[in-house]
C-alpha cells in the first residue's frame, strides 16, 4: 500500500492524497464487518454502507475484496446515478502496477466481454419495448377477467372449477416472469418506475413481497450456484448438489435423508412441498421482521381482491380450497404456487441444477455465468412458457435487459465463447427436464459412493 498524488475535490477545499492498494491488501477486506470492493480500478469501503444497499447487503457482501465492475454495471441501468452515492466510499485506487482483474482473471476476455456489453448498449438492446409489456400484462389481465366470466356464465362445477384452475394457474405463472422484468429493472428507463410497477405485480397480481424476491434473487445473479453465496442452492440438507458436495457428505457421513433415492423423492419434494412451505414461511417472516410494510399492504390486496372475486361464487371454505389448489406458496428465484410450483420449479432449475455448483472459484463474471447457466432452445412456446429464461445465459449475462432482446445479443454471446474456449450449452426442453432428474441421481450415487468407501 503506497501513497501517490492529489485527487481534487469540487468544494475548493485542500485535495486529498490518493491512496494506492495492492490486491493482495484489498483481498484481506472480505469479511462480515470489513468489505472492499474495486469498481473501474477505484477502491471502495463499503462496510457500514452494505446494510443501506437497495438491492440487499448481502450481494455487495459477495464481491468484498475482488473486482466487482462487471456486477455493478450488470445490476444498474443508471451507473453515473449511483456513482453519487459511491463517492463517500472511496478509498483509494489499485496501484500503478497491479493488474485491473484479481486472481489472474484473463484480463482479455474480460476486456472483449466488456466491448460486447459496449455493443449491445450501441444496437440499443437495453431499451424496452413498451408495446411488448403492455401486451403482455394485458394478457395476464385478459385470463383474470376470462376466469371470473367464466363461472358467472358457467357456474361451479367440477369442469368449470378445473378449467378456471388451469386459467388461473397459467396467469400466475406469467405473471411470475413479468413481475421478474420489473425486478430486474428491465422495462423503464428510470428505476424508481421499475420498482413501483415491480410492487404492483408481485404484491396485487401475486400476493408477494417485491423487496425479499430483490435480496434473494440478486444473490443468485451475483454468484450463481456458488455454496454460501447463491441462496438457490441452500438445500437444508434434504439434497445434495453438483459434485463436491455430495462426496464432502458422504466423507462426513452425513445421511439427513438417503440421497441415493434423491432424484425419486424430488418429485415428492421439491415441486409440491418444500418450496411452499419454506419459502412462505420465509416470506411473511421477511415482510414482518424487516418491515416492509408497504410489500405487506400490496399482499393483502391480493387477498382482499381474490377472496372478494370468489366468495360470491364458492364460499368462504371453496374459496380457500380453490387458493390452496391454483395460489398454494412455492416460492423460487421466481414466485410459484401449487400447480404453479410444479411449472415453475421445473423452468427455473432446469438451467441450473445440471450444471457446476460448486465452492467459490472467483471466476470473471463471463466465465462464472457461463459455467452456472445453460440455455434451452428457442420456438414460441419456450419463448412464452419460460418467460425467455430459456435464454438464461444472455439473461444473466445482461440483467437488465429487456427478455425480447435476447435473441439478438445471443450470436454475439456465443462467438466471444467459442473465442476464448468457453462451453456454450443449448439443448431441448425436454432434455432439460431429464437432465435436473440425471444430475440428481449422478450426486446421489457420488455421496453413496464416498458414504461407504470413503
Amino acid at each position: 500500500m503506497g501513497k501517490g498524488g492529489e485527487q481534487g475535490g469540487d468544494s475548493g477545499e485542500p485535495a486529498a492524497q490518493i491512496r494506492f492498494y495492492t490486491w493482495e491488501e484489498i483481498q484481506k477486506h472480505n469479511l462480515r464487518t470489513d468489505k472492499w470492493l474495486v469498481i473501474e480500478r477505484k477502491v471502495y469501503n463499503v462496510t457500514k454502507w452494505a446494510k443501506r444497499h437497495p438491492g440487499g447487503q448481502r450481494v455487495i457482501s459477495h464481491c468484498a475484496g475482488e473486482d466487482a465492475t462487471d456486477a455493478f454495471q450488470a445490476f444498474h441501468i443508471n451507473p453515473t446515478l449511483v456513482q453519487k452515492f459511491l463517492k463517500p466510499l472511496l478509498i483509494g485506487e489499485l496501484a500503478p502496477g497491479e493488474p485491473s482483474q484479481d486472481r489472474d482473471k484473463n484480463s482479455q476476455l474480460v476486456e472483449d466481454f466488456r466491448t460486447l456489453r459496449k455493443t449491445a448498449e450501441d444496437m440499443n438492446l437495453f431499451q424496452a419495448s413498451p408495446l411488448f409489456f403492455s401486451c403482455y400484462l394485458g394478457h395476464i389481465i385478459v385470463m383474470e377477467v376470462l376466469a371470473w366470466l367464466m363461472i358467472s356464465y358457467f357456474g361451479t362445477g367440477w369442469i368449470t372449477t378445473l378449467i378456471l384452475a388451469c386459467i388461473l394457474t397459467t396467469s400466475q405463472a406469467q405473471a411470475g416472469w413479468l413481475q421478474h422484468d420489473f425486478g430486474h429493472l428491465s422495462v423503464f428507463k428510470k428505476s424508481s418506475w421499475n420498482h413501483i410497477v415491480h410492487k404492483f405485480v408481485i404484491g396485487h397480481l401475486k400476493g408477494a413481497s417485491a423487496n425479499w424476491w430483490n435480496h434473494r434473487h440478486f444473490q443468485h445473479h451475483a454468484k450463481p450456484n456458488i455454496f454460501q453465496k447463491d441462496p438457490d442452492v441452500n438445500m437444508l440438507h434434504i439434497f445434495v448438489l453438483g459434485d463436491t458436495q455430495p462426496v464432502e457428505y458422504g466423507k462426513k457421513k452425513l445421511k439427513y435423508l438417503p440421497y441415493n433415492h434423491q432424484h425419486e423423492y424430488f418429485f415428492l419434494i421439491f415441486p409440491p412441498l418444500l418450496i411452499p412451505v419454506y419459502f412462505q414461511i420465509q416470506i411473511i417472516s421477511t415482510m414482518i421482521k424487516r418491515r416492509f410494510w408497504a410489500d405487506l399492504a400490496w399482499a393483502i390486496s391480493y387477498y382482499l381482491r381474490y377472496f372478494i372475486t370468489y366468495i360470491p361464487f364458492y364460499g368462504v371454505l371453496g374459496s380457500l380450497c380453490l387458493l390452496t389448489f391454483v395460489r398454494k406458496q412455492a416460492w423460487n428465484k421466481d414466485d410459484s404456487r401449487f400447480l404453479e410450483s410444479h411449472w415453475f420449479v421445473w423452468v427455473t432449475q432446469m438451467n441450473h441444477i445440471p450444471m457446476e455448483i460448486d465452492s467459490e472459484k472467483h471466476r470473471d463474471w463471463l466465465s462464472s455465468q457461463m459455467a452456472a447457466t445453460c440455455n434451452i432452445e428457442q420456438s414460441f412456446f419456450n419463448d412464452w412458457f419460460t418467460g425467455h429464461l430459456n435464454f438464461q445465459i444472455e439473461h444473466h449475462l445482461f440483467p437488465t435487459m429487456p427478455r425480447h432482446n435476447f435473441w439478438k445479443v445471443k450470436p454475439l454471446v456465443k462467438s466471444l465463447c467459442a473465442k476464448y474456449g468457453v462451453h456454450y450449452e443449448e439443448k431441448p426442453l425436454g432434455k432439460a427436464f431429464v437432465d435436473i432428474v440425471g444430475s440428481l441421481k449422478k450426486s446421489g450415487d457420488l455421496w453413496l459412493d464416498a458414504y461407504l468407501h470413503k
